[in-house]
């Protein structure tokens, strides 16, 4: 297994590195691309040293059987014939063809299969959001088709990177020394305060990361599903935190939604509410699976049921669900 990671220098970058060891991912060569600006930054993977190359057009990824790219939506485009020219599976981290028809967009709970039928060489990797919701509902619509979903999310700053994680600690150092916090990787400053903007604004009075919420839900669990999310970043530094209502065709018990839940691949029930336990950032972060706590009816629909989750953005909202493509790959001998 030739691998290669594309973008290796930024925070999703760094967590493949992290997941493909903790998950003996079985690599025999791996080759790390970046920009000009990293090229020659050297890391370190199961004790030897791997230089990072920068990303050209030309023949490096001859021999290459799989490549993570994180590298943005810009890059993606511009590089993808050069990465997949010679046969290598294109993981793509960005926005660049989520939604694009010959490009399966995957999340290996809910839609495994869907990576087989790959004409581009291309599988995108979902918004960060998204997997974590569907990962979610994956369950419930085994039990009713899920009609409607109501969503709000509460974004950690690594959503929008490394530096986005640096400015956040660096404004409360700021602040705490009396001084006027930097303000570069966000409009406003996050420290303190919550900022009800994810990405930019569409015609619809939506956010492009609302929107791909609506789009990227439909794809990925062939559903009808509506969708109508409110994304809202907040000052935690890591792991996602969303607030979902579910309208179903049938009503689901709260019991047999918890049962569901309890069984499902890559969730786990933290749902204690007379003792204090439900999922939080502070306690996800680092951690693989999707976390589900404040189950419940919608009292205010019969067919409704909420829940909370909390998943850690750059490992199962990234870095992780790419690896699980790749395993679900090999395992099926599906390159």
């Amino acid at each position: 297994m030739k691998t290669a990671i594309v973008g290796a220098s930024g925070a999703v970058g760094q967590e493949f590195l992290r997941v493909l060891d903790e998950r003996n991912f079985p690599v025999d060569e791996l080759v790390l691309f970046g920009s000009a600006r990293s090229a020659g930054t050297s890391y370190t993977f199961r004790g030897k040293s791997i230089a990072v190359k920068e990303l050209q057009h030309n023949d490096d990824f001859k021999g290459v059987d799989i490549a993570f790219v994180s590298a943005g939506a810009g890059a993606s485009k511009e590089f993808a014939d050069t990465i997949t020219k010679h046969g290598a599976v294109m993981i793509d981290n960005s926005s660049a063809f989520r939604m694009d028809a010959d490009v399966p967009l995957v999340v290996p709970e809910v839609n495994a299969a869907d990576a087989q039928n790959r004409p581009r060489g291309i599988i995108a990797n979902p918004n960060c959001t998204t997997i974590q919701m569907v990962v979610a509902l994956k369950p419930l619509e085994q039990l009713s088709h899920i009609l409607r979903i109501h969503v709000a999310t509460y974004q950690a700053a690594s959503g929008a990177g490394a530096a986005a994680m640096a400015e956040l600690e660096n404004q409360y150092r700021q602040i705490i020394a009396g001084e006027k916090p930097t303000v570069e990787k966000f409009a406003y400053q996050l420290a303190y305060n919550l900022i009800p903007q994810v990405d930019v604004f569409t015609d619809n009075g939506y956010t492009k990361e609302e929107m791909k919420m609506y789009h990227e839900t439909q794809k990925i669990m062939h559903s009808n599903v509506e969708t109508s999310a409110t994304c809202v970043r907040v000052p935690s530094l890591r792991a996602h935190s969303e607030a979902v209502w579910i309208e179903t065709e049938r009503p689901i018990a709260v019991e047999e939604a918890r049962a569901a839940f309890s069984q499902a691949e890559g969730i786990v029930v933290m749902d204690n509410p007379a003792q204090k336990e439900y999922p939080m950032p502070l306690f996800v972060a680092g951690n693989d699976p999707v976390y589900v706590g404040r189950i419940r009816k919608d009292i205010s629909n019969p067919r409704g049921l909420s829940f909370w989750c909390v998943g850690d953005q750059i490992k199962k909202g990234a870095a992780l669900n790419a690896v699980q493509i790749a395993e679900y790959l090999k395992k099926n001998a599906l390159f």
